[in-house]
């Protein structure tokens, strides 16, 4: 019995890798992605940093520009700030529940922005992670248009990570690859604050 399901698993696996073998041969072309981390789910921030990590692992130069977050105490920061192939900012004032105040809250967006701006049109960085960027433009803090226009404008070899929940239909549009991040249990609901090394 065990044997016959052994050769089912093999004879199974041997028409899976045909199938991926076949999808591998067809992906040919090679260009900057826009990637964008939706969704009501941890881990969309997260996974942004685990592409930092992983483009440097080959030896690429990485910018981040955290929107919104204003801490400057976080694990993520603390490490990949010190990497020579990073350039970090956290450009927020926090968030829009505790600035309550809308029109500075778009004095910031614009002027993290610029900071962005340059990033997106500098061919030396190989991957932009724009952390927080969805709620600038749901909020209407910068002007979609010029944003997706900067994003469709980037090197050509340059990838994007966009993170944030609320993601316009338009920049979805705009994306590659877009990961809607499910919030299915989440322990801050029980009562427990933010811990080190997982949420700060």
């Amino acid at each position: 019995m065990a044997d016959e399901r052994d050769v089912r698993h093999a004879e199974r696996m041997a028409r899976k890798k045909a199938v991926v073998d076949a999808a591998i041969g067809r992906a040919q072309d090679e260009r900057g992605l826009l990637l964008v981390l939706t969704g009501n789910g941890k881990g969309k921030s997260s996974s942004a940093f685990g592409m930092v990590a992983r483009a440097l692992g080959h030896g690429l130069k990485a910018g981040v520009a955290q929107f919104i977050k204003s801490r400057t105490d976080t694990g993520e920061e603390a490490f990949f700030s010190r990497q020579p192939n990073v350039e970090w900012h956290v450009l927020g004032d926090g968030f829009t529940w505790d600035t309550q105040d809308r029109r500075q809250d778009i004095v910031t967006a614009k002027r993290g922005w610029n900071v962005a701006e340059r990033m997106l049109q500098d061919p030396a960085f190989n991957l932009v992670v724009l952390d927080e960027l969805t709620y600038l433009l749901s909020y209407g803090y910068l002007d979609t248009g010029l944003v997706l226009d900067r994003l469709a404008q980037r090197p050509p070899m340059q990838h994007v990570v966009v993170t944030g929940r609320a993601a316009l239909p338009a920049l979805i549009e705009l994306a590659d690859t877009v990961s809607v991040i499910e919030d299915n249990k989440h322990a801050f609901r029980a009562g427990v604050k933010a811990q080190k090394g997982i949420d700060l």
